[in-house]
């Protein structure tokens, strides 16, 4: 069983070979036809959501982070904003804990 951290890791590198449950996997398909190409968005994308188990709420809630995502993040690059330095969450983690929150 991977930690938080390294499970994170897997899914951001390739969630279709992440352990993670086909529903998890089918959600984020549609989240990467959102991000990827959200002009080509269709509706045989959230019915793919749909029939792995997922309530139109929470795709909704997913679109909704990935959008926000997206927009932060065009954001902070326009603004010339640079990134953390590498290592900066795992040393942030260390120091403080993971705050109460939970995968």
């Amino acid at each position: 069983m991977l930690n938080d951290i390294d499970l994170v890791k897997a899914v951001c590198e390739d969630f279709e070979s992440a352990p993670i449950s086909d529903a998890e996997k089918a959600l984020l398909r549609y989240v990467a036809v959102v991000n990827d190409t959200p002009a080509k968005t269709s509706e045989a994308d959230v019915q793919g959501a749909r029939d792995a188990g997922w309530s139109d709420p929470a795709i909704f809630d997913a679109l909704t982070v990935c959008a926000i995502f997206n927009f932060f993040n065009r954001w902070l690059d326009g603004a010339g904003l640079p990134d953390v330095p590498a290592g900066f969450y795992e040393q942030r983690l260390a120091e403080h804990g993971d705050m109460g929150y939970r995968m």
